[in-house]
């Protein structure tokens, strides 16, 4: 994938090309006062490097979790014409009003744990094109929706996780996947919503159609993302990258957030230096998509759901990681005798 993409593309590709580095003298301050806290060294293990992680990106000695916040970018995708779906795409229109009324998981996870739920529609009257026979996305549409993506963070957030909503999204997802690491539709593909077994078929033989439509085309990450992807990869794409030169951390969900960070790996693998990657879903080809970039996730619960709701589960552990951090006692403070 070296061709030269659409230069409708140019800011992407320059901010994904220049990304800031993370301060690594933030990280040693807090190894620092870590090393006073009432414990022994390096005794809560991997939460210990989730508050170094938060001080890298956020470059702060000080890190802190003011305004976290769980992003939904919720779209829809013509592909579901193929029946590649146990739900039809009214669904996803449904669900944005679900989450805005408080009923859905990600929106009790968010409230049980004061984390700030923002929800983007992405044009749901108008699905993206069928990906088994013309381009989900013109590529100027694209470029622009990965602008508008990067809107999430007006609100300053300390911490952004990655979410999504669409029916049809993994099997587009599958799509980016195979156009970016190789294999068949097979290979990638999983029961997403809950598909039989003949709906599992259908969605193999759509991302090989899929692929096979748009062979020779796929040869730049950018343009995989607008022949086979969606509005809600491309607009968590954006999210991902103004984050970093924001200096928020993400936390990314799932499967379809994945293929997002898989975008912006393949164009340039430091982009997403700034991520933590918070489930490994029950979705098949989740776990391989975590290979290839070379990443482990934060939690492995089975899940499936999406909305972020791994993301949300994986950043109340980053809060709790932190306030251990900020708020027990040092050796000095609790007259308790350090180590000789």
């Amino acid at each position: 994938m070296s061709a030269a993409p659409n230069p409708a593309y140019a800011d992407v590709i320059e901010l994904l090309a220049t990304v800031p580095d993370g301060d690594e003298s933030a990280v040693e301050a807090v190894q620092a006062r870590d090393a006073l806290l009432t414990k022994p060294p390096g005794s809560l293990g991997k939460l210990e490097g989730l508050v170094e992680f938060l001080a890298r990106w956020q470059r702060k000695p000080r890190p802190t979790l003011d305004n976290p916040m769980v992003t939904i970018f919720a779209a829809n995708h013509g592909v579901t014409d193929q029946g590649i779906s146990a739900f039809p795409r009214e669904v996803t229109a449904q669900m944005v009003a679900n989450f805005t009324n408080g009923g859905a998981a990600i929106s009790r996870i968010c409230a049980m744990h004061e984390i700030n739920l923002r929800v983007f529609e992405l044009a749901l009257e108008l699905p993206t094109g069928d990906i088994t026979m013309e381009a989900a996305l013109d590529d100027r549409m694209c470029a622009a929706t990965i602008a508008y993506g990067m809107e999430a963070i007006a609100g300053k957030p300390d911490l952004i996780c990655l979410g999504e909503m669409g029916i049809g999204n993994t099997t587009v997802a599958a799509a980016v996947f195979a156009a970016l690491y190789g294999g068949t539709g097979a290979d990638w593909v999983g029961r997403g919503t809950g598909v039989d077994d003949e709906g599992l078929k259908r969605k193999a033989d759509a991302v090989d159609r899929a692929l096979a439509f748009h062979a020779g085309a796929l040869d730049h990450p950018l343009s995989v993302l607008a022949r086979v992807g969606g509005r809600e990869i491309a607009a968590m794409l954006g999210a991902l990258v103004a984050a970093r030169h924001q200096k928020v951390p993400v936390i990314v969900d799932g499967f379809v957030a994945t293929a997002a960070a898989a975008i912006a790996h393949a164009v340039n693998p430091a982009a997403i230096d700034h991520c933590l990657f918070g489930h490994v879903s029950a979705e098949a080809g989740h776990a391989k998509a975590l290979q290839n970039i070379g990443v482990e996730p934060v939690l492995d619960l089975g899940m499936r759901l999406g909305e972020g709701s791994g993301a949300a589960l994986a950043a109340v552990l980053v809060k709790t990681a932190l306030e251990l951090h900020t708020s027990m006692a040092t050796f000095e403070e609790a007259a308790v005798s350090n180590k000789s």
